[in-house]
């Protein structure tokens, strides 16, 4: 994790003080988010430490687990809130963010310094077919809602896609960890500790920060939900724009910032690694988790989403795969990946609440 990243972490302590000195929610809500930003950065830090450990195929795993650990915290805090659009938009935010926004700029930044970017076209199709997975995860259930729109019967099926989709993920897990898959996954991880040098914080250290790190995530999380509605209000801005762009920005900013410094260094398989696996991991997991989990919180929630979200997924599913198709890529396909993230957004922001 870089250095200035360090810096921000006081930016979690004055969101404490300020929500106990009864200061602006706006003032809150900011600090919250930017303190969030270096404490999901130790979180994968944490999680990497423990990786050198346990070996590359478990480490893997660790990775596989935690990677959007501050996107699940923060979900979490808003299903018990009861903010269940605010999720919804999170979840499908954090898929085009990473497909379009993380992969097109670190395309971007390598394409222009390296020419063409190569990476593993194989992994990159196993990738995209679980994208694809993923947009039938919101097509089939929003096509339900139109033939029977009773609540109950969309909890039911929203229910039953979820159990499938965490099944899938597991079984992609599973394979990465094991023959051709777990072979691709320990060079991934080497070249990991090849560029960074690796963490090199001992077992238990790497723990407690972990602990610590979930921890810290949990109360800045509060805050930030706490005052979104309030700030979305006064900013003139939609709860749904604020959970489409902002807060995938905020939960993975570190991650982002590691797949732009991988493409720099001309290692634009870990890049598109990065961008696709998050990816697949809020689709195949986080998402149902979170309607899992809606369940004993009081606050039930189902994978019917607004067409519009479904529609852009769908497009940046489509794109990547075409993109990812031939192994290879350039700063023109980035400049396309960003230029949809950034149609989507100007709709997204116009978008009526």
């Amino acid at each position: 994790m870089p250095r200035w990243l360090y810096g921000m972490l006081v930016f979690g302590v004055g969101a404490v003080i300020a929500h106990f000195a009864g200061m602006s929610e706006i003032l809150v809500f900011a600090l919250a988010a930017l303190g969030i930003i270096p404490i999901s950065g130790l979180i994968g830090q944490a999680t990497e430490g423990l990786a050198e450990h346990v070996g590359p195929k478990w480490g893997g795993l660790l990775n596989a687990t935690f990677g959007n650990a501050a996107e699940l915290i923060i979900g979490i805090v808003a299903i018990n809130r009861g903010l269940l659009d605010l999720v919804k938009a999170s979840v499908t935010g954090s898929i085009i963010g990473n497909l379009l926004l993380v992969l097109g700029m670190g395309f971007l930044v390598g394409g222009w310094r390296h020419g063409v970017l190569r990476f593993d076209a194989r992994e990159a199709g196993r990738n995209s077919a679980m994208m694809l997975i993923a947009l039938a995860s919101l097509l089939l259930p929003a096509a339900f809602a139109i033939a029977d729109p009773h609540p109950d019967d969309i909890h039911r099926v929203s229910l039953g896609v979820s159990i499938v989709l965490i099944a899938m993920y597991v079984a992609y897990i599973a394979y990465s960890l094991t023959g051709q898959g777990g072979q691709d996954l320990e060079s991934e991880i080497g070249a990991h500790d090849d560029e960074g040098g690796g963490v090199g914080w001992s077992l238990w250290l790497s723990i407690g920060v972990l602990v610590a790190a979930t921890a810290a995530t949990v109360i800045l999380a509060e805050l930030l939900v706490g005052t979104v509605e309030h700030v979305a209000e006064r900013a003139h801005l939609s709860e749904f724009f604020v959970g489409i762009i902002l807060v995938p920005i905020i939960g993975n900013v570190a991650e982002h910032f590691s797949a732009v410094l991988f493409a720099a260094r001309n290692r634009a398989d870990i890049t598109q690694g990065i961008a696709a696996g998050s990816s697949t991991q809020v689709a195949l997991l986080v998402a149902p988790l979170f309607v899992l989990l809606s369940y004993p919180l009081g606050h039930k929630m189902d994978l019917t989403f607004v067409p519009l979200e479904i529609i852009v997924v769908g497009m940046s599913a489509l794109l990547f795969a075409y993109i990812s198709a031939d192994g290879e890529s350039n700063w023109l396909e980035a400049l396309q990946l960003l230029g949809l993230y950034v149609m989507a957004g100007v709709v997204f922001f116009f978008l009526p609440a």
